[in-house]
C-alpha cells in the first residue's frame, strides 16, 4: 500500500475516532474498504507496537498522539451500568473493569433429581470447608453435572459452570479485554468470579479442552492467583471448589465414541484430588428418575416406566460386553417419556427419540422393546404413515 493510501486510511480512522484512539480489526478493514482500499495488512498485522488486545488497536501514536473528539472520561457508577460495577484505571489507555453483580448463583432444586452414586460423597466434601478438586468422568447421558448442580442447591452453595471447549481460553476462564463503547474493558472471567464468591467452579466437559487449561494450575492447588491483565492477585474465598465432568479420564477416547475428547497434560490431571467414575443408576433407581420425570409432565405410566428401564437395561449390558457401540442413557429415556407426554405413543416416542442412531442400530433397538414391551406394535409401513398425514391434512 503506497504511503499516501496509508495517510488517507489514518485521516479516514481518525475522523471516526470517538475519543478513546481505539479501533477493532473490523472497524479497520471496513474504514479500508469505504475509502477504495485493499486488505491493510502492514496496519492490522505489521504494527504489534498498537495492538493491545485480539482484535483491538490504540492508534493515538499514529494520530500523532492526538485523538478526535476527545472527552474526559469520568468513571461509571451503579446507576449507569445496572448490572455492573465499573471502574476506570489509569493506563496507557482508557481500561476498566466490568465485574457482573448477580446476588445469587444457588442452582435451583430440581423436584425430579433422584441422588445415586457418587452424590453422598461429593455432599461430604462440598460441605467441609477444605479445597479438594475432583474429577468425575463416565458416559454422557448419566447426570454427572446435575450432581454436582444438585448438591449445590441442597447445601445453598453456589456455583459457576463452564461449559469447556476445544476454543476455551485463559481470556474465557480467566478474564480478557474486549471493547465497549470505544474503551478497552477487562471483563473478569468466571473462574476468578468463583474464587472472590467462594463458590463451586464446575468445568463441564473439560476432556474438550486444551493445554490453554494450564492457566489453572496455580488454582487446582487452592493458592492465590496473580492476575497479569489488572495487576491484582485473588486469594480464594472460604468455601470456593472445583469439579470437572468429562466423558473420558483425560487420555482420549479409544473406542471413537468421544471423538471431541483430548488428551489432558499430565500435570494438570495430577492437581486433581480425587478421580470418580460415574455409573448408570441401578434399574430401581433409574426407575425412580423415570416415574418423577413422568409425574413433572403429568403422564405417569407405572408399567410403561418398568418397561424402559429393562430394555435400556439390556442394551447397556450388551453394550459392555461390546456387542454393539451405541446406549440408551438416562438422559434419552427423559427424551422418550417427554416425546410420550407429546404425542400419546409409546414405540412413537421410543422410535423418535433412537432416530439419532445408524439404521441397524436404530431397527435393533425398536424391535428389543417390541419385545420387552408386548403392548405395542411396531412400526407402520411408510405408505401407512403417509396415508395418515394426507388424511389428517384433509380434515
Amino acid at each position: 500500500m503506497k504511503a499516501i493510501d496509508r495517510e488517507n486510511l489514518i485521516q479516514a480512522l481518525q475522523s471516526q475516532d470517538n475519543g478513546t484512539g481505539v479501533f477493532t480489526r473490523k472497524q479497520i478493514i471496513e474504514t479500508a474498504k469505504s475509502i477504495g482500499l485493499g486488505f491493510p495488512a502492514w496496519l492490522v498485522n505489521g504494527k504489534p507496537e498498537v495492538k493491545v488486545d485480539r482484535g483491538v488497536y490504540n492508534l493515538t501514536s499514529m494520530f500523532g498522539g492526538q485523538v478526535a473528539n476527545a472527552q474526559p472520561i469520568e468513571p461509571a457508577t451503579p446507576a449507569q451500568v445496572p448490572l455492573a460495577v465499573v471502574e476506570t484505571q489509569p493506563r496507557e489507555l482508557v481500561q476498566a473493569q466490568l465485574r457482573v453483580d448477580v446476588e445469587n448463583l444457588v442452582p435451583e432444586k430440581d423436584a425430579t433429581f433422584v441422588p445415586f452414586g457418587f452424590y453422598k460423597d461429593l455432599k461430604k466434601v462440598l460441605s467441609s470447608s477444605m479445597f479438594y478438586p475432583i474429577f468425575i468422568s463416565g458416559l454422557s447421558g448419566n447426570g454427572k453435572t446435575t450432581m454436582v448442580e444438585q448438591v449445590c442447591a441442597n447445601l445453598k452453595r453456589e456455583a459457576i459452570r463452564v461449559n469447556i471447549s476445544i476454543e476455551t481460553d485463559e481470556d474465557d476462564l480467566i478474564g480478557g479485554n474486549t471493547l465497549v463503547d470505544g474503551n478497552v474493558v477487562y471483563r473478569e472471567g468466571p473462574v476468578l468470579t468463583a474464587m472472590k464468591r467462594g463458590a463451586v467452579l464446575i468445568l463441564d466437559e473439560v476432556d474438550r479442552g486444551s493445554n490453554k487449561l494450564m492457566c489453572l494450575q496455580a488454582i487446582l492447588e487452592g493458592k492465590p492467583y496473580f492476575n497479569k491483565k489488572t495487576g491484582e492477585t485473588v486469594t480464594p474465598a472460604p468455601g470456593f471448589n472445583l469439579v470437572a465432568t468429562a466423558n473420558t479420564k483425560g487420555r482420549g477416547s479409544d473406542d471413537g465414541k468421544f471423538i471431541s475428547a483430548n488428551i489432558l497434560d499430565e500435570a494438570f490431571l495430577e492437581r486433581f484430588a480425587i478421580t470418580v467414575e460415574q455409573e448408570y443408576p441401578t434399574m430401581a433407581t433409574e426407575k425412580k428418575i423415570v416415574l418423577k420425570k413422568m409425574d413433572k409432565v403429568n403422564n405417569v405410566d407405572e408399567e410403561f416406566a418398568t418397561h424402559l428401564v429393562t430394555w435400556s437395561d439390556v442394551i447397556r449390558k450388551t453394550y459392555y460386553e461390546g456387542a454393539i457401540d451405541e446406549l440408551i442413557s438416562t438422559r434419552r429415556l427423559e427424551h422418550i417419556v417427554n416425546a410420550f407426554a407429546v404425542f400419546g405413543d409409546k414405540q412413537k416416542a421410543v422410535q423418535l427419540c433412537v432416530n439419532r442412531f445408524d439404521e441397524d442400530t436404530k431397527e435393533a433397538f425398536i424391535d428389543l422393546y417390541a419385545k420387552v414391551d408386548p403392548s405395542v406394535e411396531l412400526a407402520e409401513s411408510t405408505e401407512e404413515t403417509e396415508q395418515e398425514i394426507h388424511e389428517d391434512g384433509e380434515s
